[in-house]
């Protein structure tokens, strides 16, 4: 049976067991809504555009944040595993910075930018540019020594010998850095929204929170999950993929 089969099976299983048990407990609505009115809410709040309106907030929010991240997160990852320096000094600090959660920085964001896009924008960078740096560095500290050498003795230096040697041999290192600051700029965006004031899910779900609307809260939790599924699955584990096997990475 494909996985895919399996997994449609399985949530199927999953979305009649809850139905079920909400209908057989009588569980309150504004405690744990059935499938059905979770699926009611999704169709209105795509009837009447709410949902597309937050959606492209959001990922408009997402993109800015995300390439920001990228191009600093390549740079300071180059800086770090070139200057023995930066990497026993800033690189602690980047290892300490990645430990905290994009949502502790939510209070200094709003004092420093107020509650607004650069505030949200802000906290996904923070989010993403530090799994980024530490791949990008990882990357270029574990290219073969075979490698340099090898190119040293066909006149490779300098910029030439990072440009075609080097760099090409941390890709895989890059890509996964990559897959990996989408998740984390994802869930940063989610937690900066929750603050902030205009369209875009996370306001979506706190404001349907606030209103006691948890079929407006799950639907907006699915698709959510959704996003984060399918970016992941259908993108970068196919490109992830795909890097390993052309770099020798990967067998099958």
């Amino acid at each position: 049976m494909q996985p895919a089969v399996k997994r449609l099976i399985f949530y199927i299983l999953l979305f009649t067991v809850w139905q079920a048990a909400v209908m057989a407990f009588d569980v309150s609505p504004s405690l744990l809504p059935a499938p059905t009115d979770v699926f009611v809410s999704l169709y209105e709040g795509f009837s009447n555009k709410t949902l597309v309106y937050d959606l492209v907030a959001s990922f408009r929010r997402l993109f800015v944040g995300l390439a920001i991240a990228l191009i600093l997160g390549l740079l300071i990852g180059i800086f770090l595993a070139k200057s023995n320096t930066a990497d026993e000094t800033l690189g602690s600090l980047i290892l300490a910075l990645q430990a905290v959660p994009s949502i502790v920085w939510l209070p200094l964001a709003i004092m420093w930018f107020g509650l607004n896009e650069m505030a949200v924008t802000f906290i996904v960078v923070l989010g993403a540019t530090m799994v980024m740096t530490i791949n990008i560095r990882t990357g270029i500290k574990n290219v073969p020594p075979l490698f340099i050498k090898a190119a040293r003795t066909m006149n490779y230096h300098g910029f030439r010998l990072f440009w075609k040697v080097t760099f090409p041999a941390a890709i895989p290192h890059a890509v996964t850095g990559t897959r990996l600051a989408w998740a984390f700029a994802w869930r940063a965006l989610m937690a900066g929204e929750l603050l902030s004031t205009g369209p875009g899910l996370g306001y979506s779900l706190k404001f349907a929170s606030d209103f006691g609307d948890m079929s407006r809260v799950i639907a907006i939790m699915l698709i959510i999950m959704l996003i984060g599924i399918m970016v992941d699955l259908l993108l970068f584990q196919r490109v992830e993929k795909n890097v390993l096997k052309k770099w020798g990475l990967e067998t099958q």
